[in-house]
């Protein structure tokens, strides 16, 4: 994990992020325990409350939960929730945007397939 302590981005919110991530390309599997607030706090010097405020927003997300006495583990399906959640955004972020462009300049459904066929050819 590494955290930027200059970025605007609260650091509560770099730690979920970066926990996702974790999730998501399976450096925490599913059923894994993962490290503990006091674990990250000490080890990136972070105030331990920020560390579970971001936890939290993770246990809300239902990618994992707290295990009274035990710790925190990845909850199962968590990974294929994070990959949803990711379309999604991918589909608000870039392709509603790319439709809009290429309608601005008149480019149709077909030229536009040909186009990312073309991308995805050249990659």
């Amino acid at each position: 994990m590494q955290f930027n302590f200059n970025s605007t981005e609260p650091i509560y919110l770099q730690v979920a992020d970066q926990i996702e991530e974790a999730i998501f390309t399976e450096t925490f599997a599913e059923g894994e325990q993962i490290p503990s607030t006091t674990e990250i706090s000490k080890e990136f010097h972070i105030n331990p409350a920020t560390v579970l405020k971001g936890m939290n927003i993770l246990v809300d997300a239902q990618l994992i939960e707290k295990r009274r006495g035990v710790g925190m583990f990845v909850i199962a399906g968590a990974q294929q929730r994070i990959v949803e959640k990711r379309r999604d955004q991918f589909y608000t972020d870039y392709v509603k945007k790319l439709v809009a462009e290429a309608q601005k300049l008149h480019i149709t459904q077909d030229e536009l397939a040909k186009l990312i066929e073309r991308g995805f050819s050249e990659s």
